[in-house]
């Protein structure tokens, strides 16, 4: 399992890697090997405002259909629609994969996620 150290992480399963007031989202390492070979990703609307913990979107595997949360409010600002197109970008590195942007709405919810080392022992956890 791949973990990078200086992103940000939710209980989701979600990666944050924030530039400015922007929050680039994506799932997990963990999260794409549990899901396996990802089929289709559904990507949310350019300006929709959302809350941390709402549904981003939907991402299916072969195996199952998982939903994508925000770990941060704000609004989508951009969508990598590559991932319409080519979803196992995903599984394939799922680090430079990113599915959303957040214009964040309060910078300060950061705070509230794990680093690195907390996620790591939280999957160690979940196993």
């Amino acid at each position: 399992m791949k973990v990078i150290e200086d992103l940000k992480y939710a209980k989701g399963h979600e990666w944050v890697k924030v530039e400015g007031n922007r929050a680039y989202i994506g799932i997990t390492d963990f999260a794409q090997d549990e899901l396996g070979d990802i089929v289709f990703v559904e990507l949310p609307d350019v300006g929709t405002n959302l809350d941390a913990d709402d549904i981003l979107g939907t991402i299916e595997s072969v195996k199952a259909a998982s939903d994508i949360y925000a770990p941060v409010s704000g609004t989508i600002v951009e969508v990598n629609s590559e991932l319409e197109e080519s979803p196992e970008l995903i599984n394939e590195d799922p680090y430079e994969a990113w599915v959303a942007v957040i214009e964040m709405a309060d910078g300060s919810e950061v705070a509230n996620l794990m680093d690195g080392a907390e996620y790591e022992k939280f999957c160690k956890e979940e196993a």
